[in-house]
């Protein structure tokens, strides 16, 4: 079977993370991903490390653990877009494909004839797909934007940490670049919306995706706290903001999760914890008044869960439909009988390498299945299959373009 986007090839001209999560979905759904990296660097990512893959003799090789996160099921070729030449590459491969993905600072592309406005003259049915900081107007559009950044200015660090009259209160991060993920989620998005439009109208056109924007709207609930209610949400660590009980609990051997959606769980809970009068109490009776007297509650639910340990709490909830879980450490993640089940581990093979490991694509298409066709890349391993193969380059060419830095 081949995948729903075996038809369509990506020419993805991004790095770091939210351009290359985008075509690595894009990848994994079939697309023929083309990543266009600088000769003898490649993406920035190579070099994140300590950790570095080992090759099977236990050896680091030049390819970090972070590159090879976003990277998987792409093909690798090495231009100099600087050069005259490297930018006539560029625009041919454009030229034979269905989607470019860039994420350079604005205007960076338009300086090497590699825009949005030249190429979609040389391909009007091509999709582009910019992603910035800030977008391609507004007063920060020239700005760099970087996930932290962006996290601390989208108001995500305002509510993710402890509040600040607490010990080890102030504001953090989320522990992975979740504002580069979710861009290229919807970058992925917007451009498989893009190709369903060109069926019916022939035409591509620009996608103008922002860092900032994405955080925003990703604020969800707590976003619209603000709009209607006119005030900022403060941060409450682990608790949630409309929900009680929902944080994490002590228990006698370590932490877990409880996560009480409903007035019926919250009975249940409290029967297993043998206090059911607490369930009857008006200031704890409704989710609407747990919230309100969550000050009062919260202590005493701590004083609780730390009388049994973390699975006889799992396993006492559970059988009651009483959402609850442990706080897992990667090594427990994938050790999981869930995780092991559902398959989230993935070993690729790389033919100058060896073994490759991978975290599996979480979407699941009964008809269309995710493939892993190709470990990720080494840098510019395909510059010669790629310019031969769809330019119909001949070696000769390819070789003089090697030798004067061009490829």
């Amino acid at each position: 079977m081949s995948g729903a986007l075996s038809h369509i090839r990506v020419l993805d001209l991004s790095r770091i993370l939210a351009g290359p999560w985008a075509s690595q979905i894009l990848a994994d759904l079939g697309a023929d991903v083309i990543k266009v990296e600088r000769p003898g660097v490649g993406d920035d990512t190579r070099s994140w490390g300590p950790p570095f893959l080992k090759d099977e003799a236990g050896n680091d090789t030049a390819m970090a653990s972070y590159f090879l996160c976003a990277n998987r099921n792409k093909r690798s070729v090495t231009v100099d877009i600087t050069s005259q030449e490297g930018q006539d590459i560029v625009r041919r491969l454009a030229a034979e494909s269905d989607v470019l993905l860039e994420n350079y600072k604005l205007g960076g592309l338009a300086k090497y004839g590699l825009d949005y406005v030249t190429l979609s003259g040389l391909n009007p049915r091509l999709v582009y797909c910019s992603i910035t900081g800030f977008g391609h107007h507004g007063p920060y559009a020239a700005r760099a934007g970087y996930d932290f950044l962006i996290q601390g200015m989208g108001g995500l660090m305002s509510i993710t940490g402890r509040p600040d009259d607490e010990e080890g209160g102030g504001p953090l991060k989320v522990g992975v670049a979740l504002t580069d993920i979710l861009t290229g989620l919807y970058a992925a998005n917007a451009v498989q919306a893009a190709l369903a439009w060109r069926e019916r109208s022939g035409l591509g056109q620009h996608i103008d995706m922002a860092l900032l924007d994405v955080q925003v709207a990703a604020l969800a609930n707590q976003a619209m706290n603000y709009l209607t209610t006119g005030q900022s949400p403060t941060r409450l660590g682990n608790a949630h903001p409309n929900i009680v009980p929902y944080q994490d609990f002590p228990t006698e051997d370590g932490y877990m999760i409880l996560a009480i959606g409903n007035d019926g769980q919250f009975r249940r809970f409290c029967e297993i914890a043998g206090e059911p009068a607490l369930a009857a109490d008006p200031r704890y009776a409704s989710n609407k008044a747990r919230v309100a007297n969550r000050a009062s509650l919260i202590p005493a639910l701590r004083r609780l869960t730390a009388r049994r340990t973390t699975g006889e709490w799992v396993s006492a909830l559970e059988a009651v439909g009483v959402p609850c879980g442990p706080i897992n450490t990667l090594e427990d993640v994938f050790a999981d009988p869930q995780v092991e089940a559902r398959g989230l581990r993935v070993q690729m093979q790389h033919a100058g390498i060896g073994p490759v490991p991978q975290v599996a694509c979480p979407m699941r298409l009964s008809a269309t299945p995710v493939e892993y066709r190709r470990a990720p890349p080494t840098t510019g391993e395909d510059t010669d299959s790629v310019l031969s193969g769809l330019l119909g380059l001949d070696a000769a060419t390819i070789a003089d373009l090697r030798n004067r830095k061009v490829i």
